[in-house]
Order: C-alpha cells, then structure tokens, then sequence
C-alpha cells in the first residue's frame, strides 16, 4: 500500500490528547495494514490545508477557530468561557434594590442600608457599563421591591416600607412619576417584562402571604391573573409577560416555572435551592445568580428552556437580597447583603470568547516615609512626592522627596524648604513645587517656588501670591496654579512658563485641598473645601467652565488625567470627617465610580500627569501614616486563547 500522508485525525493519541510533534510528516508504510484502507473513498485533508499556519496568532478570531503557532510551536485555538468580573461600586452601599435594564445601560433602584428596616433608600443609580452615576430618586423609598424595564423606561412595583406596599413608580431616565397600584400589597416578590407590560408574582406582606398571587400591568393598571402553582416569596423572576419565568423562592427552593400569558407550568428544578437570588434573561435562556442557601451563596446557572446547568463562573462576593440585571450572556449583580453586613459591590457576567478583566486597584511599592499633604505628580513610570507632614507637633514637616519608576520608590534630593499642603506638578525629572505651609516656620505660609531636575532642587521664580492648600497641573515649565486658602478661600489662577508667573483667568468658585490634574490647557479642580463641594471645573489654558457634578463631596484626595477622561480617588467626606477609599472616573461630562481603593485614606496624592486607567497613589492619612501605595489599572479585554495540549 506505501505510505500516506498524516492529517489531523492521525495525531490523536489513544488518550484523546492531540500529537502536535508532527503536523506534516508521513506514516511508514509498516503502519499501515493494507486491510483497514480497502473501504476508503477519501482521505481527509492534511492539517496544512484546513490549519493555518501563523508566525503569530491571527487577529481577529472566533470561537472555535484553529491554528498552528509556528513561532510557538503550539496549536492553538479560542474557546467560549463564562465567568464574573468586577464592575464598579454602587455610590450608595445597600442591599434589596430592585433591578432593570442591561449590562450596559442598568438600574439600581431604592433598597435599605441597615440589616432591618426602616432605612430604606429613595436613591437611583444609572450604570453605563464602566460605573454608576445618580439618577432621578423615587417617590417612595423602599426594598425587596419589583423592577423591570429598561433604563430609560423603568418601572417600580410592590416592596417593603416597612409594611409592604402596593406603590408603583415609572421611570422616564430621569425622574419617576406615580403608576397604577398594584391590587396586592407585597414585597420580596418576583418580576418580569417592561415598563408597559410587567408581571408582578409571588411575594408576602405579614401576616399575609406567602402568596402565589399574579398580577399584569398594561402600563396603566394592574389585573390579577392565574397565580402561581407554589405560594412563595423570595423567589426571582425573569422573561416578558407572555413567557415569564419564575424561580427559586423560600424556604430555599429549587422550584421553576414558566408563564404563557394565561398560566404557569411547573418546570425542571434548580440544581441549588435558595432564597433572593438575583435573575435575569428569558424564559428560554435565564440566568440565576447569589441568594441564601440559608446564608449567602455565590453560585450560578444557567436555564436553556428545559433544564438548569450550573455554571463555571460564581459571583466573587457571595451574597443575597440584591439588585440584577441584563442576559444570560452579559448579566448584572450589586449591592446586597452578604450576613453579616453590606455590600456595594458589582460584578458582571460574561458568556463569550473574551476574557474580562475588571477595573481594579493594587498594591504598588512601598514609599520609604509615611507622611500625609505633601505634593505629588509624574506619571505611572515617572512619579515623584515631595514634603508633607508626619503629626501635629512641630517639627512635623518634611523635605523628603522621593521619586517613582514603575518598580520601586528611591529617595531623592530634599528641598529646600519643609512643607505641607503645598500644590505639585510634572514628572521627576522636571517637577515644579509651590507654596505651602509650616506650623513651626515663620511666617508659616510661603510663596517660594523649586524645581526638580531628577537630582536636585533649586529655587524657581516665586509665586505672586501667598496662599494654601491649593493645587496645581502641568509641568516645570507649562504650568497652572489655582485656588488656596489664607485665612480666606481664593479663586485666583496663575500660569508658569519655568521662570515667571502670569494671571490668568480667575476660578468660578474659590476653593481648597481640592482633587486636581490634568495639563495646563487641560486641567481639572475636583470638589474640595467649597460649598457645595460636588462642583467640578475645567480649565482650558485661559478660562475656567464649570464640568461634570462629581458624585460626592470630598477633599483632599488624588486624581489623575485631564479634562477629557480622568479619575479622583481617596479623601474625607470633610475636614475631619470620615475617610474615604471612592473612586470615580469622569468621560468629559459626568462622573461615574469605578473601583474602590482598599484603603481609606484622606490627604493623599496621585500621578497627576498620568491617565484615568493607569494611575498611583501614595502619602496619605488612615489613622496612620502608611507607606503603602497603590496603583490602578482599566478595566481590560482579550480574547481566550488556549494552547492545545500534546500531552
């Protein structure tokens, strides 16, 4: 017979892993017995010429697609896989808030921030798919409520004051209107639909309930239908009103069924029972997340219309009673309670060939001395801190300075001149300082100015005013200062060119210990000591506009970027007030939260000239004056390349 040709099917090894040692070579005709080939009409092709072969793996590509890395000497291929990632944080920690929309466009809508009521919340966020933002606030705070619909068109239904209650609300993206009240007073109940057409099933209101009511909302009035076969609260749902589905339920529950417009079905059962899961999707492709099986699970499945499959992708934060929202392909999980306490986290599901990688703050290097107010700037491979104040007892100011190259902190040339509260800009190899404060100095407020060439400091042409804790941007020798305070908050601005300070157009609103970054044309002042301290400003090189509200007051924190794309993170909520690990990241108009820091911390500092999705913060005050730094990385995707195993 001779030989023939190897191809694909021919590398398999009796264990069902692929041979890739030999893509191309021939079979000794020794191997081959002349009796197994006498039926064969085709041969099928050779690996070469269904397999392409690549110095580098192809772009773009799809589930399922092969081929043979040649520089690598690997076959490789991408696979769908299902996994949670992390999303930004709810600005407002809190659990059973009702849910609707998609991954991309989300409600969270009212819930409670205690374990009991009555704290229950009016308060809407919107989620863009990178973080929340404020919406419009209910008219009735409540929790373990019913929602659906989309973000724009929302609907509130049922929930718990405490008592239960039968209030519905309508949602227009930005402000809610009164519905028609549901027949039943409930919560804890399940939903389904939009905001024209909504079920509203299950729930309880003690001493009443459990109940297997049913009701539908036309976008006017709500009507009771048949009920559920099983009474139950607790329990999720999912779908529109002509092919609902509805799940789970008290006492932990695997019961599913399916609603046709006119009747349920009771359908093949959960593989974990539970209690206040979160659900989204369709009656034919549903996704069950979280709930309590008794205490807080993080597991999850996936419904196809006839059975559940639990799926390899778990929440990271086990929890219940919390919001969701999307599809089984692309879901979405925040807040909740986790027993015991909150939590404000989201996380978001994905079914696809990418890998997501959420937002996410790290541990960077440690400084080598903790302190707190003292100037920062540069960028993420080219950060430099200098001075700050390590207690309230003279001497308590520094005039260390320390400098950043991605990979550790060295300690540099000191200043001339120890302070605090001083305004910062540039990287550190040409970084400019400015004014400040000394408790032990007199006078103690200063208008000298240094520069840094990566070596040492000498002094720069001095400041035309004398104030502190204002802030600055840019660098050595195209800067902008603005704001500060003594005894008075100032409103003035003032550009640098390395040697000479000119006016330039003058704050909306004098402020201090504000967030600030960006370049001297592109410069961002964020919140501070102001009234109201929400307000945002950016500069242009010669005039100052109001921006994006920021989501909560604060001052003294970091910040990072420029006017068109930035993050602020770390701060009080006042002076002396609590400190905070928020972040929150804007697009040029509004702001909306990404990850938290992990620690809390007030008086800190950032890289200034960096980007909003690469960016450090170091200094700072969390009751101590830690060394420890961190740093912050976007939220990033690739496609789910795997290497075939030989072996």
């Amino acid at each position: 017979m001779g030989t023939i040709k190897r191809n694909f099917y021919n590398n398999i090894t009796p264990t069902g892993k692929f041979d890739s040692a030999d893509l191309t070579g021939t079979i000794p005709a020794t191997n081959v017995a002349d009796a197994s080939l006498t039926n064969i009409t085709s041969v099928p092709a050779t690996v070469g010429d269904f397999v392409q072969k690549v110095a580098s793996d192809p772009t773009p590509v799809g589930a399922g697609d092969v081929w043979y890395n040649t520089t690598s000497n690997a076959l490789k291929s991408v696979i769908q896989s299902s996994a949670w990632s992390s999303g930004a944080n709810l600005i407002t920690t809190r659990y059973g808030s009702g849910g609707a929309g998609t991954q991309t466009e989300a409600l969270a809508i009212g819930g409670a921030i205690a374990p009991a009521g009555p704290f229950t919340q009016t308060a809407t966020e919107e989620y863009n798919g990178s973080g929340w933002s404020n919406g419009g606030a209910l008219g009735t705070g409540r929790y373990l409520m019913g929602g659906a619909g989309t973000q724009t068109a929302g609907l509130a239904f049922g929930g718990r004051l405490p008592p239960g209650t039968n209030v519905t609300e309508e949602y227009d993206g930005s402000s809610w209107t009164a519905g028609g009240n549901m027949g039943t007073a409930r919560f804890d109940l399940g939903d389904a639909g939009i905001q024209t057409s909504a079920l509203a099933f299950g729930g309880r209101n003690p001493p009443s309930g459990p109940y297997a009511l049913n009701e539908e909302y036309n976008g006017t009035t709500w009507s009771e239908q048949n009920d559920l076969n099983t009474a139950r609260p607790g329990l999720a749902g999912c779908g529109i009103e002509t092919a609902a589905l509805a799940f789970s339920g008290a006492p932990n529950r695997t019961d599913t069924e399916e609603y046709n417009g006119t009747s349920w079905t009771s359908v093949n059962g959960m593989n974990t029972g539970r209690v206040d899961p979160s659900g989204t999707g369709t009656q034919n492709a549903a996704l069950a997340f979280g709930g309590g099986n008794p205490g807080p699970t993080s597991a999850t499945e996936e419904y196809d219309g006839t059975s559940w499959t639990t799926s390899s992708g778990s929440l990271a934060v086990a929890r219940r009673i919390f919001g969701g929202a999307g599809t089984q392909t692309a879901g979405l999980g925040f807040g909740g309670y986790t027993d015991p306490g909150m939590t404000g986290v989201t996380e978001e599901y994905n079914k696809s060939i990418n890998v997501i990688t959420g937002a996410a703050w790290s541990s960077g290097p440690s400084i080598n001395s903790g302190r707190r107010a003292g100037g920062g700037s540069g960028t993420q491979t080219a950060g430099i801190i200098a001075g700050g104040r390590n207690g309230d007892v003279p001497p308590n100011s520094s005039t260390n300075t320390e400098e950043y190259d991605g990979s550790s902190w060295t300690n540099g040339g000191s200043m001339s001149t120890a302070r605090f509260d001083t305004q910062m800009a540039g990287p550190n190899t040409s970084a400019v300082i400015i004014g400040g404060y000394d408790i032990a100095a007199s006078p103690n407020i200063f208008s000298n100015v240094e520069e840094y060439n990566g070596t040492s400091w000498t002094a720069g042409g001095s400041y035309p005013s004398i104030y502190f804790g204002g802030d600055a941007a840019g660098t050595q020798t195209a800067t902008v200062s603005f704001g500060g305070y003594n005894p008075s908050l100032t409103s003035n601005a003032f550009l640098y060119d390395g040697s000479t300070w000119t006016s330039t157009g003058s704050m909306i609103t004098g402020r201090g210990y504000m967030s600030a970054c960006g370049t001297q044309t592109s410069a961002l002042a964020i919140s501070g000591k102001i009234s109201p301290n929400t307000d945002t400003e950016e500069f242009d090189g010669s005039t100052w506009s109001a921006g994006g509200s920021s989501l909560i007051s604060f001052l003294g924190g970091g910040a990072s970027g420029d006017t068109s794309s930035a993050i602020h993170f770390g701060g009080a909520s006042a002076p002396g007030g609590t400190n905070l690990n928020f972040a929150a990241q804007y697009d040029g108009t509004n702001w909306v939260t990404t990850a938290s820091l992990a620690t809390a911390i007030s008086e800190t500092t950032g890289s200034k000239n960096s980007s909003s999705t690469s960016a450090w913060r170091a200094l700072g005050y969390s009751g101590t004056y830690p060394t420890a730094t961190e740093e912050f990385t976007g939220e990033t995707s690739a496609t789910n390349v795997v290497t075939i195993s030989s072996s």
